[in-house]
């Protein structure tokens, strides 16, 4: 079932989806107040009326960005003053009392065409490949694979006052389970599309060295086809209308892979052995040795932990992960299998998994009683009305895997 639609298109203009509308006028806006009840918010607001440090860095680099082409949102503007602080409003609807999330993760709007785009600072500790690496994978070779899973870069550039800091422009992604999974074929597809992914990087000589799950996104558009909001995540454009996402099992998204700050890319003929890789997990057993290991097997094991941490613990009825996760975890790491043979064990297992339990509900391990029933009870009812639906329009039963 893996999507093998192509990645994200490299003329960026394609992704209009999840760009920032502009802010209706006040007059229009939902939130207005009493002016008693605007007073106490504000209040409420007061810290958001100055930038906090990793912002300021952001409104210093405004105009250099700007004249790169991306503009910032209002906030990080160099003479920004609140909105909310001349109109009766509530300041969680206006958009410029969003904070960014991430110190070195910004969106921005792309002055050719309004999209919005994501724009990474990077500045290194120690030198790393990662723009390298991230922009080697971003080729239109390397993009025209339909198993290439790597956020495509569209542009990089240098900070102008400090030569260690770049910028990366990328497609403005969601983290892979935001929103979550609801059926068991959503969990097979994901499954598949992720050790594709892992097996076109090593195929090009990449370890990762973080393939976890801070590191697993997602293009959403398939199922937020209005957009949504880069910082209000559970809210479309606006910042304020909650997003009604469509379920992934009737329109797969993409899963793309990020942040190569930890990849190493080795050379033809290199022997695959390496000290000191490695990102966020800290279970791979090799690395309580001293010795060297396989930086291609520390990617293995941590995607099998994806799977077992994320899935295998937190639902119940995906029994078929289990050997797999075994396979994926094997603890000596001359032993454990390449994402080759991962992919060829998981595609065996995959053929003798019933395509009827694709559309079976997720059942969390922690539910109560009550929850099992509200939770079946709804999915029941959305099955029928998708079963109706694909009576009256003719639509064909989709193949999940085979």
């Amino acid at each position: 079932m893996a999507s093998k639609s192509s990645p994200f298109p490299s003329p960026p203009n394609h992704i209009a989806s999840g760009s920032l509308s502009v802010p209706p006028s006040p007059s229009s806006r939902p939130g207005l107040r009493s002016h008693s009840l605007a007073l106490h918010l504000r209040q409420l607001y007061r810290f958001q009326t100055v930038l906090t440090e990793h912002e300021e860095t952001w409104r210093d680099r405004y105009s250099f960005l700007l004249s790169k082409g991306y503009q910032l949102r209002s906030r990080y503007e160099p003479d920004w003053s609140p909105s909310w602080l001349t109109m009766d409003i509530d300041p969680a609807y206006c958009d410029d009392a969003k904070e960014t999330v991430l110190p070195m993760i910004l969106d921005a709007r792309r002055r050719t065409d309004g999209v919005t785009v994501c724009i990474k600072r990077i500045s290194p500790n120690t030198v790393t490949n990662e723009v390298k690496i991230a922009k080697y994978l971003s080729t239109d070779k390397m993009l025209r694979d339909p198993t290439n899973h790597c956020v495509p870069i569209w542009d990089t550039f240098k900070d102008p006052i400090l030569p260690q800091v770049e910028y990366i422009i990328m497609p403005p992604l969601r983290p892979y389970a935001n929103p979550e999974f609801g059926v068991v074929g959503e969990v097979v597809d994901f499954v598949t599309q992720t050790i594709e992914a892992m097996g076109f990087m090593h195929k090009h000589l990449i370890a990762h060295g973080d393939l976890t799950t801070q590191n697993i996104m997602m293009d959403p558009r398939p199922i937020l086809p209005s957009g949504w909001h880069f910082v209000a995540k559970h809210c479309t454009p606006d910042g304020v209308t909650p997003i009604s996402p469509l379920a992934r099992i009737d329109y797969p998204v993409r899963y793309l892979i990020i942040d190569f700050d930890c990849s190493v890319r080795l050379s033809p003929g290199q022997p695959h052995l390496v000290r000191y890789f490695g990102g966020r997990d800290d279970d791979p057993p090799e690395y309580k040795s001293r010795d060297p290991y396989d930086p291609f097997k520390i990617d293995v094991f941590t995607l099998g932990n994806v799977f077992f941490k994320d899935f295998y613990q937190k639902y119940e009825g995906l029994d078929f992960l289990a050997s797999l996760i075994d396979f994926m975890k094997t603890s000596n790491f001359r032993q454990r299998p390449d994402a080759e043979m991962a992919m060829k064990y998981w595609l065996n297992v995959r053929k003798h998994i019933d395509v009827g339990r694709a559309r079976w509900r997720l059942q969390k391990r922690k539910e109560t009683m009550g929850e099992r029933v509200l939770y079946d009870t709804v999915a029941f009812a959305r099955e029928g009305v998708h079963r109706m639906k694909r009576m009256l329009t003719g639509e064909e039963q989709r193949v999940y895997w085979s």
